[in-house]
């Protein structure tokens, strides 16, 4: 998802300038098909491999070299997140990871842990994996349960991570094979461009990778050390950053000079297999030519055996392919200390020039629900993982919706809410539109134009609208604003539409839908050209067909006919004089299952009009069907909320009919009333004293009348609820 949120994002800015703007684009991508990572990863998974390949069986042997390879993780990886009184020394690790695993629960201690080192909960992770797979292979071991070679590869599978490290320590010096390196790099740079084809990212029109300018690099370094800005030191060569700093036209760190000197940052950018302690004249230097050390691919060079530094590599193909000054260069944010500053500088020292490049663009960084995407945090997500739930379109909104230059906080609510709420509306302009549009083609006479106040005023929002759009894209490609303009269009656009009635310029609107869906494909967000006149996204592949289909072209003269049919059995029917209401009602129930049931599953939305005429729509079915069973959903709950109501009130009559059991002669008679409550009563019921003989009050009379009086009702109620005629 980060690569998704870079490539993307300057695919948008690619898009806007050569397709907007109309420059002229030359686009040039480099690709690292060598360097450290790529080293380290394909030699630990080569010697991996063939362990697993030459192992047999599950044995002792195999147990022990797990082991040991198991606690030398704990005491180097796992280590660094322990503070000094909590790290195993050699034969204690198995002692000390009970009373870790035990910890591990503490998220205090946990959390302390991952302070220290970022990769903690990972390689906590990975060993407890071993450990658990070590212990069951003992089992099997020593009761000879399970010695296969099934057996052997889940221990081997499970502790994958230790054994990598573990091997390569041991056995890096045999790794000679240089295919074996271009090969892991081949794998992931057609993985790749998969990914930015799913994307719709636009393939670079040129297209470098180190390992075919090797010489290139070299004769590059060399003129560098001649223009007196580098030097070699035991095979490797570094650039001079002091003597360049020091010269005139030119500064170090032109990007970040706060970062220069900044240790950290430094050492990412040299790679783990390069020393950074012996050699180098100043800290601040960087190398541009590794001495290979056993286990690394080599070429020759001037200075002996040995392969590019990370920084020279764009330096040199950019420069082999644009010269010596590009206009723009692009990365994410994280690449501008050291490596774009390095870049710059070592450019310069070659060119002899104090400006390679005229602009840079970095993409602001890509946060997962509010925090920085990383393995370690289990908040890494694929491309492939993401398309699966959500469309290469979507994506692109998301990141259109804010910045290029800003960090982007991928979320959930992002997606579901903010996204598919744009998506969502364009999606129903567009049809509304195209809907419109067929209506008008069908008939006999373009008909009446209707230019009038509302047109005009449309008309004007519409200029405003473009010249609103361009003013923001010229300021530093503000998406988001140029996004919302288009909002903004689209919701003034559906009003007319809603107020003009059955007098609406179509020719206006598909005016307005042409220029909108042209923007729209130019941000990359559908299929075909932002020249094309076609209405809406693009056509695009559907699921179970083809994309080269016109759905439209093909269905749209036979659902025009269905439609017409339709109409004419409504307007029978409302307008129909025969006396028969039933036969009305049933037609009118046909009319409706076409409409709410038969056309759903073919994605095809009639939307019926104040004029007795429907609109004719296409949209995704699934998108209809979906509809459908909420309107239902919202139907039968107002049913049932109806229905709950009904019941609520019969239960109430059916208590008040209960009450009403009771005549007002014995309501104040036990057992109706507590023994002792009233003494005397007169013929009527009605007390007179209370249980001591004394006369009721005034307010305790008045309150008994009143009871009396309602009793009375209640009773004549039930007495006529129980009468048959």
């Amino acid at each position: 998802m980060g690569h998704a949120r870079n490539y993307v994002t300057q695919d948008i800015l690619h898009r806007i300038m050569s397709d907007y703007f109309g420059y002229d684009v030359h686009f040039v991508m480099n690709i690292t098909d060598i360097d450290d990572k790529i080293i380290l990863r394909a030699r630990q998974q080569f010697l991996f491999n063939k362990f697993k390949k030459e192992t047999t069986a599950l044995n002792s042997e195999l147990v022990d070299t797990v082991r040991q390879a198991w606690e030398a993780y704990i005491r180097s990886e796992l280590a660094r997140g322990l503070v000094e009184a909590e790290r195993p020394s050699e034969g204690e690790e198995e002692a000390r990871w009970a009373n870790l695993v035990e910890r591990f629960a503490d998220k205090t201690w946990k959390q302390e842990c991952l302070q220290r080192n970022e990769k903690f909960e990972m390689h906590f992770t990975a060993a407890r994996r071993s450990m658990e797979a070590l212990q069951k292979a003992r089992t099997q071991l020593s009761g000879q349960t399970n010695t296969s070679l099934e057996a052997a590869h889940a221990l081997i599978d499970a502790s994958q991570d230790i054994l990598c490290l573990s091997l390569d320590k041991q056995l890096k010096a045999t790794v000679t094979d240089p295919s074996i390196f271009r090969s892991l790099a081949a794998f992931w740079e057609d993985a790749f461009f998969k990914d930015m084809d799913r994307l719709r990212v636009l393939r670079p029109d040129t297209l470098t990778r180190v390992t075919e300018f090797v010489p290139e690099i070299t004769q590059f370094v060399e003129k560098i050390i001649s223009n007196g800005y580098g030097y070699e030191s035991e095979g490797s060569v570094y650039f001079d950053t002091h003597a360049f700093d020091g010269s005139e036209g030119h500064f170090y760190a032109k990007l970040e000079p706060w970062s220069k000197g900044n240790k950290k940052l430094m050492e990412e950018g040299e790679g783990a297999l390069t020393s950074t302690t012996t050699g180098q004249r100043s800290k601040s230097d960087f190398v541009l030519w590794k001495s290979s050390k056993p286990g690394e691919p080599s070429w020759p060079s001037p200075w002996g055996p040995g392969r590019p530094g990370w920084h020279i590599e764009c330096s040199v193909m950019a420069s082999a392919i644009l010269g010596d000054n590009m206009d723009i260069h692009s990365g994410g944010v994280d690449l501008a200390f050291p490596h774009h500053d390095n870049e710059i500088a070592q450019s310069e020292a070659y060119h002899g020039c104090d400006s390679w490049v005229n602009y840079f663009l970095h993409t602001g960084h890509l946060h997962i629900e509010g925090l920085k995407m990383s393995k370690s945090l289990k908040n890494f997500i694929t491309i492939d993982e993401i398309l699966q739930k959500y469309t290469a379109r979507q994506l692109r909104l998301a990141f259109l919706s804010q910045l290029w230059n800003a960090k982007v906080d991928f979320s959930e609510g992002l997606m579901t809410g903010e996204v598919r709420t744009i998506e969502q509306n364009l999606n129903n302009f567009f049809t509304t539109i195209k809907a419109l549009q067929s209506r008008s083609d069908g008939t006999k006479s373009d008909g009446y134009h209707h230019y009038e106040k509302q047109e005009a005023e449309l008309t004007s929002s519409f200029h405003e609208s473009q010249s609103a759009f361009r003013s923001a894209l010229c300021d530093s490609f503000n998406t988001p604003s140029a996004l919302l303009v288009l909002r903004e269009l689209v919701s003034k656009t559906n009003t007319y539409i809603a107020g003009r009635g059955k007098d609406i310029n179509v020719d206006l609107l598909v005016y307005i839908a042409n220029w909108v869906g042209r923007m729209l494909r130019m941000f990359g967000l559908g299929e075909g050209s932002a020249a094309s006149s076609e209405i809406g996204w693009g056509q695009e592949d559907r699921e179970g067909g083809s994309g080269s289909v016109n759905r439209e072209e093909v269905l749209m003269p036979y659902l025009r006919t269905l439609s017409t049919f339709r109409d004419g059995i409504r307007q029978l029917a409302i307008g129909g004089k025969d006396d028969s209401e039933t036969a009305l009602k049933e037609i009118l129930m046909l009319c409706d299952r076409l409409r709410d049931s038969d056309l759903v599953p073919l994605g095809v939305a009639l939307d019926d009009q104040e004029d007795g005429k429907a609109l004719v729509k296409l949209v995704s079915p699934a998108e209809l069907i979906r509809a459908r069973d909420e309107k239902r959903a919202i139907q039968d709950a107002k049913i049932a909320k109806k229905a709950a109501a009904l019941e609520a009130e019969r239960l109430k009559k059916a208590q008040k009919l209960e009450k009403g059991k009771v005549s007002p002669k014995e309501m104040f008679r036990p057992p109706n009333v507590k023994e002792g409550v009233y003494g005397t009563w007169n013929e009527e019921g009605v007390p007179l004293t209370d249980g001591e003989g004394k006369e009721l009050s005034k307010n305790a009379v008045k309150k008994v009348m009143k009871d009396f009086a309602a009793q009375g009702k209640a009773h004549e109620e039930y007495l006529a609820s129980t009468r048959t005629d």
